[in-house]
Parts: structure tokens; C-alpha cells; sequence
């Protein structure tokens, strides 16, 4: 069974810093393609950053700067480094994996002050 578990998220002033972490199990972590979307209320779950097998990173460009994705093979587990928090960045933050097939996370609200 596929589990991808998001945690991290919580409310937060602008400006601000929090560390969203994924931890995978039931697939090849190593060999996935691991990213971060977000979906805010009205609107469709777009790309925030991720991180092939290889380690080469893709990031939106609304979050170039601020933002840093990594990944821990040994532990399943991708993290997003979120700095310098805006209150446009407010939504639910989604974990996926993609190798053969396309899994998602449950997801983690991430809510931005002003």
C-alpha cells in the first residue's frame, strides 16, 4: 500500500518560515521523481518545485529564492523549505510521487498571514 504523509504545515506571519516534510512508503523512493504542489480555494493544484532521482531540482517561478526542495533517500522522505513566506503562497500543500505511476499525499494547509 502507497503512503505518501505530508506534515509541517501550519499557520504563519509573512516573512516567516516553515518546513513542510513528505515521508513515502510502499514505492521506490529512490528512483521517483518527488514534487510539492499547491491548490488554493477557486483554483487548480499547481507545481511549487520537485526533485528527480538524480537530484536535479524545477522550481515555479513565484517561489525561486525563497523556497528549497531536497530529498533523504536513506529516510523516504522529501522536504520543502519554505522562507520568506507570502500570504499569496496560502493553500494546501500536496506531496506526489511519479514513477510509473502518480501518487499524492493527503496534503497539509499552509496559511500565510499579513
Amino acid at each position: 500500500q502507497v503512503q505518501l504523509v505530508e506534515s509541517g504545515g501550519g499557520l504563519v506571519q509573512a516573512g516567516g518560515s516553515l518546513r513542510l516534510t513528505c515521508v513515502a512508503s510502499g514505492i521506490r523512493f529512490s528512483i521517483n521523481t518527488m514534487g510539492w504542489y499547491h491548490q488554493a480555494p477557486g483554483k487548480q493544484r499547481e507545481l511549487v518545485a520537485d526533485i528527480t532521482s538524480g537530484g536535479d531540482t524545477n522550481y515555479a517561478d513565484s517561489v525561486k529564492g525563497r523556497f528549497t526542495i531536497s530529498r533523504d533517500n536513506a529516510k523516504n522522505t522529501v522536504y520543502l523549505q519554505m522562507n520568506n513566506l507570502k500570504p499569496e503562497d496560502t493553500a494546501v500543500y500536496y506531496c506526489r510521487s511519479n514513477s510509473r505511476l502518480i501518487y499524492w499525499g493527503q496534503g497539509t494547509q499552509v496559511t500565510v498571514s499579513s
